[in-house]
């Protein structure tokens, strides 16, 4: 779109779409894969509705994943700030309905700030929507496989794979989450090793197609209902 598309747009329909993803280690799978999963299950859902979807912001908040090369991370403090400073943006646009799509658990402090900026713009209504873990989304992996978990199986969709880069068919055991939560990076990355946290490496298409299917559809239902 162009901004006079946006600017006509909004005086019909004030709802858009923002994702927001990450760039950090997913073991064998792209470092993008939750930016490429926020953008694109957005789109898909968006679309068939003409709900303007926002390029998705790639950084987010990843610093328990510093010590894999290629893992961007923002400050909690930066991040707050950038969120801040794109909501105003697109309340600016005339926005007032919007769909916060995340990709990754990292990013979900950013509900107290939610909470304070419609505070300030009392006009709006935002919603966080962790695409992956939504009722009916993780339900569906659920039914398929219990064992699901960080770069495992679960995030490794076609769109997800690196070319080239071999992918194990062995399953993982259960980190221990304790034991990881309470040291700095480096010594977490040599307790998870590649990166999985749990369960498979990767399932056949047809599963992970299955649960995409699911994902599009209710994160199309948050776009739909439950507003102001």
């Amino acid at each position: 779109m162009n901004w006079s598309q946006v600017e006509a747009r909004v005086k019909e329909d004030d709802r858009c779409v923002l994702p927001i993803g990450s760039v950090e280690q997913h073991a064998y799978l792209s470092l993008a894969t939750d930016t490429i999963l926020a953008e694109r299950v957005s789109v898909e859902a968006a679309e068939p509705l003409g709900v303007p979807v926002y390029p998705c912001l790639p950084f987010g908040m990843a610093s328990t994943f510093a010590a894999f090369p290629g893992t961007m991370s923002l400050r909690l403090r930066t991040y707050l700030a950038v969120i801040e400073d794109l909501l105003d943006s697109v309340y600016r646009s005339g926005f007032r309905r919007i769909l916060i799509v995340n990709g990754h658990g990292g990013n979900t402090p950013v509900n107290p700030l939610l909470s304070e900026w419609m505070n300030a713009h009392r006009d709006t209504s935002v919603k966080l929507h962790d695409w992956w873990r939504a009722p009916k989304t993780m339900a569906k992996v659920q039914e398929i496989d219990p064992a699901a978990s960080h770069a495992s199986w679960m995030e490794n969709f076609p769109w997800t794979r690196i070319e080239g880069a071999p992918i194990p068919n062995d399953r993982k055991e259960r980190i221990d989450f304790a034991a990881t939560a309470r040291v700095d990076a480096w010594r977490k990355r040599e307790r998870i090793a590649e990166g999985n946290y749990h369960g498979l490496f990767q399932r056949p298409d047809e599963d992970m197609l299955a649960i995409w299917q699911v994902g599009v559809e209710e994160t199309r239902h948050e776009i739909e209902h439950g507003w102001h």
